[in-house]
């Protein structure tokens, strides 16, 4: 999928805090400088919107229910604005979309964007790993540098009272049991669409015994400002995640993040 922007990505900064776990583990700690920008902001709309449904599939799809563009994403591609669970899983679908740019973006991995396109229920989370990448440093010659990433990441940007990072890692942890069918599943989805080159560089990874590799995995949650509280985060425990040696532990947060994700979203099917 070729992505529209990756400029609202430059909104991230990483803040120099740094919250330290009893073990002595550290999480690092980002925020999201959202601007009122219209141009990046119509970007990552657009971003977001094709992480669904591609422009140029749009008006096959709705011709019958004889939608609107904005109607068909609204009422069959997108999570919905207010009837629960939908909220929720706009902020879950969002904020995966957002560490996803952040793997490829900041740490350089390719990260294929197959996850939601065939979303059989919009208002129900996609399974298995939330994201994976991938760094290959030689396409013609295996690296023993050649590395897979896969993240969890979990929101919580109304209320109080939830250490999402503890779930995130929770979720993590659950990962390299899970990791031989979400692998399979990216290469499925990359063949269907036509990609087989990107499918057939998925293989690199599928075996680990015979063409090994570097594992890194990561937990991350997404606040809004408000609701970040570096206290709870730092009651993390990631004694029971059978990779602890290799994860990264991340926390992201922003101003009046459910507002912006919700705006996002109204942005995306106005303007498709």
């Amino acid at each position: 999928m070729k992505l529209a922007s990756k400029d609202h990505i430059e909104w991230i900064e990483d803040t120099g805090e740094r919250v330290t776990l009893a073990d002595g583990k550290t999480i690092e700690v980002w925020v999201l400088k959202h601007a009122n920008d219209e141009e990046i902001l119509s970007y990552w709309a657009k971003h977001l919107r094709n992480h669904y449904c591609l422009d140029d599939e749009i008006d096959f799809y709705r011709k019958g229910y004889n939608f609107s563009r904005a109607e068909y994403l609204n009422k069959i591609k997108f999570p919905d604005h207010s009837v629960a669970p939908g909220p929720s899983i706009r902020a879950g679908d969002f904020s995966e979309i957002l560490v996803a740019d952040y793997l490829q973006y900041v740490l350089n991995y390719w990260v294929p964007r197959t996850r939601y396109g065939d979303k059989t229920v919009r208002n129900e989370s996609t399974k298995g790993s939330d994201i994976i990448g991938f760094k290959i440093f030689k396409e013609e010659q295996d690296s023993l540098e050649d590395t897979l990433a896969i993240f969890e990441a979990k929101a919580k940007f109304t209320g109080r009272g939830e250490n999402r990072l503890q779930d995130a890692v929770n979720d993590s942890s659950k990962d390299h049991a899970r990791k031989a069918e979400s692998l399979n599943a990216i290469k499925q989805r990359l063949f269907q669409k036509g990609l087989l080159s990107d499918a057939e560089r998925i293989e690199r990874f599928q075996n680990l015994e015979d063409r090994p590799y570097k594992e890194i995995y990561g937990a991350v949650a997404l606040f809004s400002s408000a609701n970040y509280d570096s206290e709870m985060a730092s009651e993390t425990d990631v004694s029971k995640h059978p990779n602890s040696n290799n994860l990264k532990l991340l926390i992201i947060h922003g101003h009046e993040m459910m507002e912006l994700v919700h705006m996002i979203y109204r942005r995306a099917a106005d303007e498709a």
